[in-house]
């Protein structure tokens, strides 16, 4: 094996998975378990007014994002499963996550304008 971009990026794919599926579990269990709605559907930095009403999506989102990553992690351990493969479901992981939670928080922050708008 020649040590070259690829390889490196290789590398720096699968070690990021550890710590994403980390505080994606974490974010999952602190939303749907211990009912801490701080991280649900942030925008700039803020929950929306009415963050319990979509702690549901996006504790959903976190804990399949995160069971997905450790799931890749553990068939490259394990299953030894082709290059090919897991990089793009680790890829589809992280892109599907990343856009979804910004769907979300822009559907809540979006309601919350329109609440502010109405006289």
């Amino acid at each position: 094996m020649v040590f070259d971009v690829s390889v490196a990026l290789t590398w720096i794919l699968f070690l990021a998975l550890f710590p994403m599926s980390f505080f994606w579990l974490r974010r999952a269990w602190r939303i749907l378990f211990k009912r801490d709605f701080s991280e649900v559907a942030l925008r700039r930095g803020e929950p929306p007014p009415d963050a319990e009403r979509f702690a549901p999506y996006t504790g959903i989102l976190n804990l399949v994002a995160g069971g997905i990553a450790l799931a890749t992690i553990g068939l490259v351990l394990i299953a030894a499963v082709p290059y090919e493969t897991w990089t793009a479901v680790a890829g589809s992981t992280i892109w599907c996550k990343f856009a979804l939670d910004f769907a979300i928080g822009w559907h809540a922050h979006r309601m919350r304008a329109a609440a502010a708008r109405k006289p």
